[in-house]
């Protein structure tokens, strides 16, 4: 059951964003889309997950890509329940 979101920000070394991008749809499970962005970051991922151990390999995954400099995670907060 995959019931937690996260957006996973990437700074990539130069001419590298594409390569990044491509590899995080094919290689990465739980990606579900990945851009290639303007402004602080290179690319932006978001993945979708089971439990804060599988985000921990995404993340390990993401950062052992060649060309990817740095990571930044925000999970994403469930609405609340009234």
């Amino acid at each position: 059951m995959l019931n937690v979101e996260a957006y996973i920000f990437i700074n990539s070394d130069p001419g590298m964003l594409w390569k990044i991008t491509e590899a995080a749809l094919k290689m990465i499970e739980g990606v579900k889309m990945a851009h290639a962005v303007t402004g602080q970051f290179d690319v932006i991922a978001y993945a979708e997950f089971a439990n804060m151990d599988a985000l921990a390999n995404i993340i390990e995954k993401f950062q052992s890509l060649k060309g990817v400099q740095r990571t930044w995670t925000a999970v994403a907060i469930p609405p609340r329940l009234k």
